[in-house]
């Protein structure tokens, strides 16, 4: 590990439109301008966040699956949440970690595609599994007798199966639009990741129509679940005000917070990456939302449900107490 080399800065000369030359790699210029001290330290918080991210989320995985005082829809949609957090992470984070260390911040054509259509794929499949869970919370609380038959498992394993479907599906779509033109420009990309609008911007002729297509897309991918969410919100807090009871309004308000808050966070940052107009978005500005939702969300996730929640509290003592006593 060479934190003491000087930082990466050698920029090759923007390529000549009239010589057909065209790009093959792109370099990855999200820390450069940073000191190498500033580098060893953003190395040790990242690591720290991605491992705390990967160990909280393995443990919901792990006790959402093999506790069975845990067998309820709203914890089978928890457990998988946490596994695309798991998978989301895990497409910037390593790479950027690596790229700390070394001086060497090329990554290749394929290796930016792939990464882009993981980040889109996992992306979307997480908003609609946040659309479902809202919907979960609805009818437990606003037809609690027929929750059992409306969430069966078959139902729940669909919503799942159809949040992953949609969103592999659409970051094939987002992948082509990104990549369909030839890339002969600058192929400095302004951020620790492969972001589709920024690596649209490299490429040659007029990148209009796959800005709007991506902005199109993403009004779709992301108003069309917060709808659905808004919409059982709404129809949640106006049972919960028709109640007498105000130990019941305090546990629901409870239940539904931490939902809630993931939502906000994820989609706050989302939105402002891929649904402002680029005339507004700069690195100083695109690098501390592209953190929320690739770093701090996938954290925070298990720690505001496990903290918020007794159910939870309890199986993460009784899986620890089990691990110890192995």
């Amino acid at each position: 590990v060479c934190f003491s080399c000087p930082p990466f800065s050698s920029r090759p000369q923007m390529v000549d439109l009239r010589n057909g030359s065209t790009v093959t790699e792109f370099i990855l210029v999200g820390f450069e301008q940073s000191s190498s001290s500033t580098w060893a330290l953003l190395f040790a918080l990242f690591l720290a966040l991605y491992s705390l991210a990967m160990a909280m989320n393995g443990l919901i995985i792990f006790i959402t699956w093999t506790d069975p005082r845990l067998n309820s829809p709203m914890y089978f949609f928890l457990g998988h949440l946490s596994f695309l957090d798991v998978c989301f992470i895990t497409t910037t984070i390593p790479q950027m970690l690596i790229h700390l260390v070394v001086r060497n911040h090329t990554v290749s054509f394929a290796s930016c595609l792939t990464q882009m259509y993981l980040v889109f794929g996992v992306g979307v499949a997480e908003c609609i599994l946040l659309a479902f869970m809202a919907y979960d919370r609805y009818v437990a609380i606003c037809h609690p007798l027929n929750y059992a038959q409306i969430m069966s498992q078959q139902v729940c394993v669909r919503l799942v199966s159809s949040a992953w479907f949609f969103g592999l599906i659409n970051g094939i779509l987002l992948d082509y639009m990104t990549f369909r033109g030839p890339f002969c420009r600058d192929n400095h990309i302004e951020n620790f990741f492969c972001e589709a609008p920024i690596v649209i911007a490299l490429s040659c002729g007029d990148p209009q129509f796959s800005l709007r297509t991506i902005f199109a897309d993403a009004v779709v991918v992301l108003l069309s679940p917060m709808v659905l969410i808004v919409i059982s919100y709404a129809r949640i807090l106006a049972s919960i005000l028709g109640r007498a009871s105000s130990s019941g309004r305090g546990k629901t308000f409870s239940t539904c917070a931490s939902h809630l808050t993931v939502v906000i966070f994820f989609y706050t940052s989302a939105m402002f990456s891929y649904m402002n107009p680029r005339s507004t978005h700069g690195p100083d500005k695109d690098k501390p939302f592209s953190l929320l939702y690739t770093i701090i969300t996938p954290m925070c996730n298990p720690i505001i449900y496990s903290f918020r929640n007794k159910e939870m509290k309890g199986a993460m003592m009784r899986a620890l107490g089990r691990t110890s006593l192995s």
